[in-house]
């Protein structure tokens, strides 16, 4: 499987079937049983924890289906909290976060706890803290499936808009066919591997690429 700069791929397949270990082997969570992951001409699963740990603060973004986000912190302070990490200046980090949220359309939630937020609010919340790091590739696992229909096209809408505004290549594990429809391409995944796979948009440079991780 290999995922080209900028580009959208949903990942599909039953309750069980691999989906989310494949994503979390793709952004270096967990190692592989057998193959490799190749990120920018990097072999994920043969580099230190400590390097991995530095990728996914820097290069990768995340968008998980219930947010993860601190319910003590605000808005602002959640989609900061990951540029002050990298020891963005505190100034910038909240002028960034600012920035994100008024894209996004919440720009006047940035002083409310996200615990206080609705779900289509807070998923917008996290949506801004994966974008404002400006990453390489986002990780989305089931960003809808805590949503309603309409809340969920909203901040697919939103997401899918703004990462191909900023050149980000999004890798989207959803078992719904709507939000699959986002994708530029379809994985399908059974028994934790790739059985097939749409490859008609395929180009010969990819940023990204797994070879039988699962």
């Amino acid at each position: 499987m290999g995922v080209r700069a900028g580009e959208i791929v949903a990942v599909m397949g039953p309750s069980g079937s691999g989906k989310s270990t494949l994503l979390h082997c793709l952004a270096g969570i967990f190692t592989p049983d057998e193959g490799e992951v190749l990120f920018d001409g990097q072999v994920l699963n043969t580099m230190s924890e400590a390097g991995r740990t530095k990728l996914r603060r820097t290069a990768f973004g995340f968008v998980f289906q219930f947010g993860q986000l601190v319910p003590e912190l605000t808005a602002d302070d959640n989609v900061a909290l990951p540029l002050l990490l990298n020891r963005t200046s505190r100034k910038v980090a909240y002028k960034t976060a600012g920035t994100w949220l008024d894209k996004l359309g919440i720009g006047d939630k940035g002083g409310r706890r996200t615990g206080e937020l609705s779900g289509g609010e807070a998923q917008r919340v996290a949506v801004a803290r994966a974008l404002a790091l400006a990453p390489k590739v986002i990780f989305a696992d089931e960003p809808t499936g805590s949503l309603d229909s309409l809340t969920g096209e909203k901040v697919m809408d939103l997401m899918t808009g703004l990462a191909r505004e900023q050149g980000a290549t999004v890798v989207l594990v959803t078992h719904d066919a709507r939000i699959a429809a986002y994708a530029d391409r379809v994985a399908m995944v059974r028994d934790g591997l790739v059985s097939a796979i749409d490859r008609s948009k395929i180009g010969a440079s990819s940023s990204a690429a797994a070879r039988g991780a699962h």
